[in-house]
Parts: structure tokens; C-alpha cells; sequence
């Protein structure tokens, strides 16, 4: 069988919910599709040249010739959609999600179209919402400057069976009656602070791993990690979080394109080649504003000397910023170090498991940590983390001994704050140890210390913004989210549920539905969120809805237990767990 590759830009439509129209009323579902696809689809489809390559029962897979024409078709079919549904009971609408990637395809001799591009089309139409439009970062990068959108970033996300994460865009249709290829974002962005970052911003690129043994990369990624900590410790710098510097990694980046994109004016790159007892690191600082170099070093020692590396690099960053230190933050800077380096090896080792935020990641992360401890117990790093590892543990119930896991982290915590009081990330994971035990107060107390140890790590910002809103303080919480996103421009997900949970301890049930949704859209498999969106839809009587949410969390989770977040979820006052139940029980599901 003959076949030819070729670059094409892909549209994936399906109808959402096919199988429940269907069981209603499949006659009249089927009539009605049907005339979808002679009135509005088809010809609409013929008027940007586009080729019908397959139908798959409620879905379509289309070829463009340019992701331009696909954008305004389906812009055009979603606009139609709105008009026809005007009136329609929600529970009988048909509804449509489309994906488009530009991508690279293979086409069959009998026009049939296979390979990645086609895959990533049809899983960007599996995380659209219903009327939503979703396009990979090749394909928005086609159609930004040439149509007048408006799109809401949903960040990097892990599509089912796609190798590498895709930046993924979301468009929804506002109104049959836009007479352009505009459209609203799919939810209302929550507004993050509209301050400039300052003039002295950072970002730190993971480190490239040249040691030519992928299992070094462990190594690589925790010096950079290292570097951000340190830098972090400086009030006059704005330092960009870890989660979004590392978005950049492995990829061929222009460093004036990522200072653009992180919104900083300075970008530290590197290299780190470890063999033996011995390590090369390079590092580099660039203006992104102009591409120029400020400072460049190479640095060949031993690997005993890798914490004086890192301190070299740090000074070498405040020298070149012509930064003026306070008293006191010199010693701030210096890394925390152990003489063993076999326990540094194996935090690093450890410490990357457990930002996986899976269970068997974190089962190794606390094996690796633990082992850290009894190469050096004085290792205060290796304490902290280890507290987060069990939390981890504790708050999903990842292993036999859960119920343990709270004790377990608190004595880990206070051994390392005792270690070493002014390591920021051991206040970080005693604030935690706190929130959860229920004393609020201290809880509160520790994340301003973390803030105070260190301005910049968005953790701080994030787990005071938890304490307070279980504290019932959700009002000054969204101020201390709204400065987590901007230290971390893309964040993970599960800030949008802390947002989101503050938003509705606010009764501010919509707002926490859009963005709820948002959540949906960069993770599909979140239980936790799914039970918060069906409550708000009950407190404001969408009772269909709310129920459709309610088996969606049983259908990701079959194990979730109401009970369980009733007895985990540390609030002070327990009536703020009650509202969502109330929701829940508005709307006939408990």
C-alpha cells in the first residue's frame, strides 16, 4: 500500500455526551445530527476547503490545508451550535468539542490519514469542554497574529499517550452574532496580579545533563533547583518559580523568547557534566531583553566542592545585577550542604521522585530521603522533604500506613527546622505539618516565615494562602494565590482548586465553577475538583449538572470517600466542609 508524509493541519470534532443522547432518544438524536452535517457541517467544512477524511460515528476527522481555515470553520460550526441550542434543555443540546494541530501525517493510499498529528488532534478534542475549541501550541502559533482571538493559556498538559507534554490553547464561542473570527476565552481567566515583575527579575533554565548518561539528569535538575533556592532568598529579586523555568527543558529555546514568555529581564543557563568524582559546570547569564551575555563561567572541581560551585554561581549572579545585600544575606545565600555526598545524591534522587506527585514516585522519594537521613541525620533538607513525602501520603492515602503518615511527617519537620532554622523549605513543610494537625496559627505563622526567609519561592505564597483559607480567611488567600502565579507563571493545576475552594467559601459559586472547569481541562482525572464543581452547580439549583459532575467522581475514582476529605481537610471551623456537602445535598446526591 502506497502512502506519502506531509505536514497538514488536523481538525477532531466529536459530540459530547453521545452516548446519553442516544439512550434517550436515538431516533431523534440521529435525525437531528444528521441534519447538523447537511445544513451547518458539511458545508461549512466545503467553504474553507476542507476534506471529510473519516466519519466515526458522532465524530469527524478533518484535513486543512491551513490550521487558518480550520480555526475559522470551526469557529464558524461552534457559533452555529450556539444559535441551535438557544432554547434547547441543557440535557438534550447537542454539543460539539473540536481539536486542531498543525502536525506531521502519513496519508494512506485510500486517503486515510494516520500518525502523531492525527493523535494529537483527537486527544485536544478529548480535553475540550463542550462548545470549546482546543489547539496545540504548533497550531496557535499559526493563527496568533493573523486572527483577532482571544485565548486562555491552559499550560503544558500530559495527553493520554502522547509522549511529551502539549502547551495547549482554549478558545470557546461567545455569540452566534460575532460577525469575525473572534471569540471569549473558554472561562474567565482569575485575574493575577497586573504588576510588572521589577527590573531585577531571574529565571533559571534547568541545566543541561552532558555527563551522556540520561540516569544524571536527576543531577542536572538539582543543581538548578539548588540555584533557584538560593536566588529566591534575595527580596530585590523577582525569581521564577521551578514548575515554570522547567517547562523549558529539553527544548531549543531562544532566551529572549522565554524572558518574553516568564515575564523576566534575566535568564541563567547552564551545563553540568558529572564522571567520576569529578564535575564541569558552565553557567551563563543573559539579558533577554537584548540576547546580550553579562557573565560566563566554567567551573572544573571535584565533587566535593559542588556546594562551593553553587555558592560561586549565586555570587557571581549578584555581582553581575550589581545587587546591594542587606546585612545578613550573604550568609542567606550560601547552600545547605552535607559532607556525605553520597546522602546529597541520594535527597537529589529522592527529591525529584517526589515532585512527580504520583504514588509510586513518592514511595521511592521517601525510600531515597530516608536513606539520605542515615547516611547523614544532621541533613536538614533530606528531614524537610521527607516531612512533604509522608503528607503526600497522608492526604491520598498512598500506602497501608497512612494513618501514621501525619506523625511520621511532623517529627520529620521540627528535626528539620531544628537543624537548620533558616532553611526556607523545612518551614515549608512544617507549615504544612501545622495546617494539617489543625493549628492554624502556628500554620499561618510558619508560612510567614518561610515568605520571610525567602520572597520568592511561590510555595510560601501558596501555603499561606492554604492556611488562611482553611483558617476561613479565603478572602486574603486569593491575594497570596494571585502572587503564587505570578513567581509561577505555569503553575500546576492544583492552584486553580485552591482558588477555586476560596472562591466558593466565598459563596462566589460561578466564579468557582469557571474556574473548576479550567482545572478539568488541564487535568480530567481530578476527583477532588469534580466534587467541588457538582456542589456549586447545586447551590445554584443546576441539579442536572451537578449530578452529571457526581458520577464523573466515581467513574476517575471509585474509591473516592466523602468521609475520608471530611476527616483530612484541616478547616477550623467545620461548617466550612459543610457548604460543600449542602451543595451536594441540594441537589440529591447525599
Amino acid at each position: 500500500m502506497s502512502e506519502k508524509r506531509k505536514l497538514a493541519a488536523i481538525l477532531a470534532a466529536d459530540v459530547v455526551g453521545y452516548s446519553r443522547l442516544a439512550s434517550a432518544d436515538e431516533d431523534r438524536t440521529l435525525a437531528r445530527l444528521r441534519a447538523l452535517r447537511s445544513d451547518l457541517i458539511d458545508p461549512t467544512i466545503a467553504v474553507y476547503n476542507g476534506r471529510m477524511v473519516k466519519r466515526t460515528g458522532d465524530g469527524a476527522l478533518v484535513e486543512f490545508r491551513s490550521v487558518v481555515d480550520a480555526v475559522r470553520c470551526a469557529l464558524e460550526v461552534q457559533n452555529g451550535m450556539v444559535e441551535r441550542n438557544a432554547g434547547v434543555p441543557q440535557d438534550r443540546r447537542i454539543e460539539f468539542r473540536i481539536g486542531i494541530h498543525l502536525g506531521d501525517v502519513v496519508e494512506e493510499s485510500d486517503g486515510d490519514l494516520m500518525g502523531d498529528g492525527v493523535n494529537i488532534a483527537s486527544r485536544l478534542e478529548g480535553v475540550a469542554a463542550p462548545g470549546a475549541i482546543c489547539l496545540s501550541e504548533d497550531a496557535y502559533r499559526q493563527v496568533k497574529a493573523r486572527l483577532d482571538l482571544s485565548v486562555s493559556d491552559l499550560g503544558s498538559t500530559q495527553l493520554k499517550n502522547i509522549a511529551e507534554p502539549i502547551r495547549i490553547y482554549s478558545l470557546r464561542v461567545g455569540s452566534a452574532a460575532h460577525t469575525k473570527a473572534t471569540v471569549t476565552p473558554e472561562f474567565p481567566p482569575v485575574p493575577l496580579s497586573t504588576a510588572p515583575p521589577p527590573k531585577l527579575s531571574i529565571a533559571v533554565l534547568p541545566f543541561a545533563n552532558m555527563s551522556g548518561d540520561a540516569e544524571q539528569e536527576y543531577f542536572a535538575d538539582g543543581i538548578s533547583e539548588d540555584i533557584i533556592t538560593s536566588l529566591s532568598k534575595l527580596p530585590q529579586l523577582f525569581v521564577i518559580a521551578r514548575n515554570s523555568s522547567f517547562t523549558f527543558k529539553d527544548r531549543n529555546v531562544n532566551v529572549q523568547e522565554v524572558g518574553r514568555n516568564l515575564g523576566v529581564r534575566y535568564v541563567l543557563e547552564g551545563s553540568v557534566r558529572k564522571s567520576g568524582s569529578r564535575v564541569r559546570i558552565t553557567a551563563q547569564l543573559i539579558d533577554a531583553t537584548s540576547g546580550g551575555h553579562l557573565w560566563a563561567e566554567r567551573f572544573d572541581r571535584d565533587l566535593t566542592d559542588i556546594f562551593a560551585v553553587q555558592d560561586d554561581v549565586t555570587q557571581q549572579i549578584v555581582g553581575a545585577l550589581a545587587l546591594n545585600l542587606r546585612e545578613g544575606d550573604q550568609q542567606r545565600l550560601a547552600a545547605e550542604q552535607t559532607e556525605n555526598l553520597e546522602a546529597y545524591d541520594c535527597f537529589l534522587r529522592g527529591r525529584e521522585h517526589m515532585w512527580r506527585l504520583t504514588r509510586d514516585h513518592n514511595a521511592q522519594g521517601q525510600e531515597l530521603l530516608q536513606r539520605a537521613i542515615e547516611l547523614d541525620p544532621k541533613f536538614a533538607p533530606a528531614y524537610a522533604f521527607l516531612a512533604f513525602a509522608n503528607m503526600l501520603d497522608y492526604g491520598n492515602q498512598w500506602s497501608l500506613s497512612w494513618p501514621t503518615a501525619l506523625a511520621q511527617a511532623e517529627g520529620s519537620a521540627i528535626r528539620a527546622v531544628a537543624l537548620d532554622d533558616a532553611y526556607p523549605w523545612a518551614h515549608w513543610a512544617l507549615g504544612i505539618v501545622e495546617l494539617f494537625s489543625r493549628r492554624h496559627d502556628v500554620a499561618i505563622r510558619e508560612a510567614q516565615r518561610l515568605i520571610a526567609l525567602a520572597p520568592n519561592l511561590a510555595q510560601g505564597h501558596e501555603n499561606l494562602g492554604y492556611a488562611l483559607h482553611y483558617a476561613g480567611r479565603s478572602a486574603e488567600a486569593l491575594g497570596c494565590f494571585d502572587r503564587a502565579m505570578a513567581l509561577n507563571p505555569y503553575y500546576p493545576d492544583v492552584y486553580l482548586h485552591f482558588q477555586a475552594q476560596a472562591m466558593f467559601q466565598l459563596r462566589r459559586y460561578q466564579e468557582a465553577i469557571g474556574i473548576l472547569k479550567r482545572r478539568l481541562v488541564r487535568n480530567p482525572g481530578t476527583d477532588v475538583s469534580r466534587v467541588l464543581l457538582a456542589s456549586s452547580y447545586g447551590h445554584l439549583g443546576r441539579f442536572e449538572e451537578a449530578r452529571h459532575e457526581w458520577q464523573e467522581v466515581f467513574r476517575v475514582n471509585p474509591d473516592y470517600s466523602l468521609e475520608h476529605r471530611r476527616k483530612v481537610l484541616p478547616y477550623k471551623n467545620p461548617d466550612d466542609f459543610e457548604l460543600i456537602v449542602d451543595g451536594l445535598r441540594k441537589a440529591g446526591l447525599v
